[in-house]
């Protein structure tokens, strides 16, 4: 039987069972692309409305997005596909949502970006609702104001989960691209969504040649409490994948805290010459979630960027 320190730490929180870290974003008006974003080997594919995507060109490529989405909800299997719709606080985020309520071409989720408040977050999961669709609705937070506001966006209802935007972040504070520049407004979105229940999943690694760097700035994300990781080219995949699953030394130390919990009948312990209590049990099982988690493509060696 498991004690009572497991058993008081066995209740999963909202973001617990988040289970795709490996995100890979698109654009939308790239739609040669789509097939080859599906079969990439990402969790949840992104396709771009936003800024990806030249005014002239919005009207074609909301088309090309919303026809790949509605076959994609008759295909079994695969990856989740999410559509990044423009701002609803403009015409063409409107526009987004019209089209897909009208010809009820529901994605599995809808990123709504520049989220600043949770009042734009609202009229999108009033429209999903009102189609009675499973699209889960997310918010990009990508400016100082979206960090301020953070405490009312993620208790907004019928939010699923938060990304963080560090190039639009960067521009409109005056900073740099950076790890260092980037660990506040980082902190602040997992903490607030921790607080809420849901994931946040973090940004973006520009350098497409940087591997190492890559990897350093994903399991940085994964110290600081994020659930996955965007990325913006297939050869970036394998990277963040690995990152985010627990090594075997992670994965052994966990189980050996647990195990000297379910020993302990209810009290602290000691494991591996550390003091156990419910915050050391809670992250082991953790740990051990997300080793569940892992995607089949973590057993493969990490591929070499390209240009």
């Amino acid at each position: 039987m498991q004690s009572s320190l497991v058993r008081a730490c066995s209740a999963q929180p909202a973001s617990a069972g988040f289970s795709s870290p490996a995100w890979l974003v698109t654009p939308g008006i790239t739609p040669a692309r789509f097939d080859t974003a599906i079969g990439s080997g990402a969790q949840i594919v992104l396709l771009g409305l936003e800024d990806s995507v030249p005014a002239e060109a919005k009207a074609d490529a909301r088309a090309a997005v919303l026809a790949f989405a509605g076959a994609r909800t008759q295909a079994a299997g695969g990856p989740l596909l999410g559509v990044r719709i423009n701002s609803v606080d403009g015409a063409e985020g409107l526009r987004d949502v019209a089209a897909m309520a009208e010809g009820s071409l529901w994605p599995d989720l809808v990123v709504v970006p520049k989220a600043e408040s949770g009042c734009v977050i609202e009229a999108v999961v009033r429209a999903v609702r009102k189609a009675h669709a499973a699209t889960q609705v997310w918010a990009l937070i990508e400016s100082p104001q979206g960090i301020v506001g953070l405490p009312g966006i993620v208790r907004t209802p019928g939010l699923a989960g938060v990304l963080f935007g560090a190039a639009d972040y960067a521009a409109a504070s005056g900073c740099r691209i950076t790890s260092r520049a980037m660990w506040y407004p980082r902190s602040q979105l997992v903490t607030a969504a921790a607080a809420a229940g849901i994931p946040a999943v973090d940004s973006p690694y520009f350098s497409l040649d940087d591997q190492d760097g890559l990897r350093r700035e994903a399991l940085e994300a994964v110290e600081l409490g994020f659930a996955g990781k965007v990325a913006v080219h297939p050869n970036q995949l394998l990277v963040i994948a690995q990152a985010f699953a627990p090594s075997p030394r992670e994965l052994e130390s966990a189980r050996a805290v647990l195990a000297a919990a379910a020993g302990a009948g209810g009290g602290v312990t000691r494991a591996g010459g550390a003091m156990v209590g419910p915050p050391l049990v809670e992250a082991a099982l953790a740990v051990v979630r997300r080793a569940g988690h892992s995607p089949a493509l973590t057993t493969a060696p990490a591929p070499k960027a390209s240009r």
